[in-house]
């Protein structure tokens, strides 16, 4: 025993002996690991994002006294590159190596060993930036202004290395531009990627802003060198095109057209013969009110998910986060997991700020599931035929201060289509509430129905999908006519 308790001096120092070296070689790579990255975005696609410290960029701004979003990308603004850009000038690809790092994997797995969607939209947005910025320069600021379309083309069901790649695909010198993104698994090296073996596709809208004033700037306007390009410039070109078209029906600015209003006065009578004692008609037992399904999440915003300007949320975080909770939405609703198809074109409203809370709300706002019974007479569309049913989930996202003694402002409204499988009769049946009131009427009775045209359009839910036939009905109509 005294042998052994002797031998503890030198042994103690032998150990201190090699660990010394292994700390200060410890200490070095977790600086340089740390730096430059945001939560759950692959470091990649991170190190021209956050040029500073959180800290660092708060003490500027506390000792210039006021609150700005400026980004600390260079202390002069240099001179804007107006001149015309190929496409391949804004090119960028990176391999995710899933399948080679499993540490890595962890970042990006779900519960039940897939890849997490969630996570990969993150990583588009950031990549979408990378390609923004090597079209326009560091001399403007240039944030998402919407997401157009993601398609999920193939499901991700085996674990594997995957390629992201996207450029610049439509810019005329305005403020905006198209982002095409693809996600596809890695080919090997040598190897170019095969239609087959893309997974998903998608589209962002980016926007530039002067720094200083963050009102829109012109940028670089895009040229095309071969006829293949030109076809995709063309494609964008009609893109633009259809979402201004969208914009002018939407419900703030355009009514309810005769086929919707015409479905909501069908609806409108079917509820009154289910309430009928002389019908035997009655609501079915499987029907859900869209009130019903609405879930919400509360989230306090860190610095860990802003993005390269500092104060304001990286929109990756968002698209994330309402992702999850629209699928969490129709879980609940379905009591099944879904799968995702798409996601509908959304959009960034109102920046989120460093330090706010972020209220989003999610329910079902569609489903293939007949609205009405066939007596009526309506034409509907039919259920998806592969045995399954198809729900749409609009997520609202408003951002309030943390002191909650200011203004709500909406920051975005996101729709997420997702599937789950249907056995013999629908599950459930998906109703707006539609609701009656008596008020005294001084027109006449068959002229007061524009009045829930007019009412309706004040309906935030009630709104056009893609395709006309979808029609997506708020959660209290009130028609001004006697019951």
């Amino acid at each position: 025993m005294s042998k052994s308790i002797g031998a503890l001096p030198r042994l103690a120092m032998g150990v201190k002996a090699v660990l010394r070296p292994a700390q200060h070689c410890h200490a070095r790579a977790f600086s340089a690991a740390s730096r430059c990255r945001t939560d759950g975005v692959y470091k990649e696609l991170t190190s021209m994002r956050i040029k500073l410290p959180f800290i660092e960029a708060l003490k500027r701004q506390q000792q210039q006294g006021e609150k700005s979003d400026t980004p600390p990308i260079s202390t002069e603004k240099g001179p804007r590159d107006l001149a015309p850009k190929s496409m391949s000038d804004s090119y960028h690809k990176l391999i995710l190596p899933l399948a080679r790092d499993p540490w890595l994997l962890d970042s990006y797995i779900n519960s039940s060993g897939h890849i997490r969607l969630g996570t990969l939209f993150m990583d588009l947005d950031a990549l979408a930036g990378v390609i923004a910025y090597k079209h326009t320069g560091d001399s403007v600021m240039t944030v998402t202004a919407a997401v157009d379309r993601i398609t999920l083309k193939r499901p991700l069901n085996t674990i594997c290395d995957l390629e992201l790649s996207g450029q610049v695909t439509f810019a005329t010198g305005r403020s905006s531009m198209e982002v095409s993104l693809q996600v596809a698994k890695a080919p090997e090296e040598g190897q170019t990627v095969k239609e087959d073996d893309v997974l998903m596709t998608c589209a962002f809208t980016m926007v530039s802003l002067d720094p200083a004033t963050k009102k829109s700037v012109a940028i670089s306007p895009l040229k095309t060198n071969t006829p293949e390009e030109k076809r995709i410039f063309t494609q964008g070109q009609k893109n633009y095109d259809l979402k201004k078209a969208a914009g002018k029906l939407a419900l703030r600015k355009q009514t309810p057209n005769d086929e919707e209003s015409d479905l909501i006065h069908a609806l409108w009578l079917q509820q009154l013969t289910w309430h009928d004692p002389s019908t035997s008609a009655r609501k079915p037992s499987n029907s859900l009110s869209m009130a019903s399904t609405q879930i919400q999440s509360v989230q306090i915003m860190q610095p860990q998910y802003r993005n390269r300007h500092n104060f304001m949320i990286f929109g990756g975080f968002l698209l994330k986060s309402t992702f999850e909770l629209a699928f969490t939405c129709a879980s609940a609703m379905s009591h099944s997991r879904p799968k995702f198809i798409a996601l509908d074109p959304s959009t960034f409203e109102n920046p989120v700020p460093v330090g706010s809370v972020l209220y989003l709300t999610a329910t079902v706002a569609y489903s293939d599931s007949p609205l009405l019974s066939p007596s009526s007479g309506f034409s509907q569309k039919k259920m998806s035929p592969e045995g399954s049913t198809r729900v749409q989930i609009r997520v609202e996202s408003k951002v309030k201060s943390m002191e909650h003694d200011g203004e709500t402002k909406p920051t975005g409204l996101f729709s997420t289509y997702l599937k789950f499988p249907r056995f013999g009769t629908p599950k459930f049946l998906l109703l707006p509430v539609i609701n009656t009131v008596c008020p005294l009427l001084s027109t006449p009775q068959h002229e007061s129905f524009s009045a829930v045209k007019t009412a309706a359009s004040a309906v935030p839910l009630l709104a056009r999908t893609l395709e006309p036939q979808d029609i997506v009905l708020g959660v209290s109509i009130t028609p001004s006519w006697c019951c």
